[in-house]
């Protein structure tokens, strides 16, 4: 079995610090890898992978703000469509656009969808839902109007992230400051729990930054900026908590799981996918205002965070989530023979 991975172009697969979609990219490729099968990476040219790589933009867009978005993902995309008949499935992490090619070639596209930036998209992925091979990243996430394989979580590389069963005292938010990923609220569940909180992500909307987190800055709200790999597992594992308070439907939240990995429960708004992610009262506390979440801060100690960590591995592992996607390539390639 031949596979095409087909990653997003905005960052680096996989990325430096901030890219959910190529990080999935990357952990489905070399978790096939691991299986076993053989895989081509097509993603920006500074990408890593221990497999096969083929690419035609060097970087991308987001780290070289010279580029053309449209210009990068149309040669990109047709890198790998004009290759379509030297593999037998290929895989999709690239949104709606790659769909347009699939009455064109022979090889069957599987798609993951990672959410929906907006219901105007809805009608591309209408006109391929026949042909389309959908899989969602959360049952909550799913909309009414399009057919799906299978739900298949999002999964981690769990040997990235070790365990910490003595945390400090500090709270971490961890994702984009942007008012989706509510960082003012987790500065206020905080402040009203006399916790020291650590902020880190990358700045996605300067305004927010400026009037509704900057303020609050001092030696008790600290903002590390970005943060890589080796730093990302070096604040979860420890904090005695991560905060989530988000304020939109979110598909998935890869932070929500990979603090649990390392043991953390999670407070989050109950919102989106977080009743998929988190077990109340067992892994974190799924709340629904600021109130609610500093009452749970005072509950953390209920919490035993090696129940975080193995509900973290039973659901969101990337051996879980690579054979049931192997299951849905042999489930698609039999139907078609």
């Amino acid at each position: 079995m031949k596979i095409a991975v087909l990653a997003p172009v905005a960052w680096r697969t996989p990325p430096r610090h901030y890219g959910p979609w190529e990080q999935m990219a990357s952990n489905l490729t070399e978790g096939l890898l691991n299986a076993g099968i053989d895989v081509t990476l097509f993603a920006t040219g500074d990408s890593l992978t221990s497999g096969k790589l083929d690419a035609v933009i060097g970087e991308g867009y987001e780290e070289n703000r010279e580029l053309d978005a449209k210009v990068v993902e149309c040669l990109h995309i047709s890198n790998l469509m004009e290759k379509a008949g030297d593999f037998d499935l290929i895989h999709n992490h690239y949104d709606f656009l790659p769909l347009s090619y699939s009455g064109l070639i022979k090889t069957p596209l599987i798609t993951t969808i990672h959410g929906f930036s907006s219901e105007k998209i809805i009608p591309v992925y209408q006109k391929y839902n026949d042909r389309g091979y959908y899989v969602s990243i959360s049952d909550s996430d799913r909309h009414p109007s399009l057919k799906y394989m299978k739900t298949v979580y999002n999964g981690i590389d769990t040997s990235a992230f070790v365990f910490n069963g003595h945390p400090e005292d500090y709270l971490l938010f961890f994702g984009r400051i942007h008012p989706d990923k509510g960082t003012a609220e987790a500065i206020q569940i905080a402040i009203q729990s006399n916790r020291k909180l650590i902020i880190a992500g990358i700045i996605q909307d300067q305004d927010y930054f400026r009037d509704r987190v900057a303020p609050f800055l001092n030696a008790d709200i600290e903002f590390v900026g970005a943060a890589g790999p080796e730093q990302r597992n070096d604040y979860l594992r420890g904090a005695s908590a991560l905060l989530h308070p988000i304020s939109f439907e979110e598909p998935f939240g890869l932070s929500v799981a990979e603090a649990m990995l390392c043991g953390t429960p999670v407070i989050a708004y109950q919102r989106g996918s977080m009743p998929e992610l988190i077990k109340h009262g067992k892994t974190g506390f799924l709340v629904k205002d600021v109130e609610a979440a500093v009452n749970a801060v005072a509950r953390l100690g209920t919490i035993k965070r090696k129940d975080c960590r193995e509900w973290a591995i039973s659901r969101f592992s990337q051996e879980r989530m690579v054979k049931d996607y192997l299951n849905l390539y042999h489930q698609i390639l039999s139907s078609i023979s």
